[in-house]
């Protein structure tokens, strides 16, 4: 008997209840009213012009429309509209959304262009959950030394995951104000090692928006500002923001991640059901 995969899911649930900067909004059409809805098909889906639709209007009066009355159990088919970013839950960011220099030819590629190869491949954990109160950026040479801990040196097309414990305040407003940032130095030799994807458990790969926004008031140094994403304009790579469950992994290697994006046509970024795929103990 072969002993079946093991997988973890590492995506949050989008919740219209969790606070967010910009709020998820539901509607929620039920399954009477759903079935109200379909009944409504013969004019919806068999009306070419303004004359047709006319006629069948008329014709329901002589015979009246297809209910909830009519389907079994009085139900048809349920039907939700969700109304969020395409940054909210578990997402990845393509190279667009970082922008480009001034005088570029061509635009940085969307969701919807990045090779299909780039969503799944070897995964890698970085664990610095234990330093959660650190205020400062992850640096590179505390990357070097945790690679170095979990004995793993890292292979091009690896994706790299960096648990900061960030997603211990999710759902609440101290998950976008207080969580510790990933350097540019950091992703930068990332990057050199030949990584394409990097995620992390916290809202951003940058330092949360106010403290960016002070320091730059303070300082005048635009360099302050989003310096993790600004970074893919000159080497474009994915993000993946907004993980959970990072401390679920039971080994920080060995494993597969697979982090397909929604389809979205020349989007900056995409849902996405982060898993990883653990294969059967020996």
């Amino acid at each position: 008997m072969n002993t079946p995969l093991t997988f973890i899911d590492l995506s949050v649930a989008i919740d219209p209840t969790d606070w967010e900067p910009i709020p998820v909004r539901r509607t929620v059409l039920d399954h009477q009213k759903g079935a109200d809805l379909l009944g409504k098909s013969l004019v919806i889906y068999h009306s070419s012009g303004p004359w047709s639709k006319l006629w069948l209007r008329l014709k329901s009066l002589f015979k009246p429309n297809i209910t909830h009355r009519d389907f079994p159990d009085k139900m048809g088919l349920s039907l939700m509209t969700y109304q969020l970013t395409t940054h909210t839950g578990t997402h990845v960011d393509a190279p667009y959304h970082y922008g480009w220099r001034e005088g570029t030819r061509s635009l940085p590629p969307t969701i919807d262009e990045i090779p299909l190869s780039w969503y799944y491949g070897d995964g890698v954990l970085l664990d610095f959950s234990d330093q959660l109160h650190d205020c400062a950026p992850i640096t590179q040479l505390e990357v070097e030394q945790k690679l170095n801990t979990i004995g793993y040196q890292l292979q091009p097309a690896d994706i790299v995951l960096i648990a900061t414990g960030a997603d211990k305040h999710l759902g609440t407003q101290r998950y976008f104000t207080q969580y510790r940032a990933v350097s540019r130095e950091a992703v930068n030799w990332l990057l050199d090692q030949g990584i394409q994807v990097i995620g992390v458990d916290a809202f951003s790969f940058d330092p949360p928006f106010m403290k960016m926004l002070l320091h730059y008031q303070n300082t005048g140094d635009k360099e302050s500002l989003w310096p993790a994403h600004f970074l893919g304009r000159d080497r474009p790579y994915l993000q993946i923001e907004r993980l959970t469950n990072l401390q679920g992994l039971t080994k920080p290697f060995g494993f597969k991640i697979s982090c397909f994006p929604i389809k979205l046509k020349g989007a900056d970024a995409a849902w996405s059901r982060v898993v990883a795929i653990f294969p059967p103990e020996e």
